[in-house]
């Protein structure tokens, strides 16, 4: 089983926020539907999307997501950021699509 430290030191995807790097990632999770998020993400995955919002981190505050991969370039404003600082979210950026950072983080695992 990986961490989120493991995630950050494999240099996958841009750190933007460490959050609780001692995170086991159990497994991940694709959604790009908060309603769904909110009630299916798994316990302690990594939530890929690219919903770049602040709903995003209330979801992932709310089910207990290890990390949040942004992926196709999407992005938090500066005082989105602050709020997962504060909330100790990690949070994690790319370029790549949806279904090949999914990858790049299942490989991980």
């Amino acid at each position: 089983m990986a961490s989120v430290q493991d995630l950050i030191n494999s240099g996958i995807f841009h750190t933007e926020n460490p959050g609780r790097s001692e995170q086991p990632i159990t497994r991940v999770f694709c959604c790009d539907l908060l309603s769904v998020a909110m009630g299916k993400a798994p316990s302690g995955c990594a939530w890929v999307t690219v919903i770049g919002n602040r709903n995003t981190l209330a979801v992932a505050s709310l089910a207990d997501v290890s990390c949040i991969v942004l992926a196709e370039g999407a992005s938090f404003t500066e005082d989105d950021m602050q709020c997962a600082k504060e909330q100790e979210i990690a949070v994690f950026s790319t370029d790549l699509p949806v279904f090949e950072a999914a990858l790049k983080v299942h490989q991980l695992l």
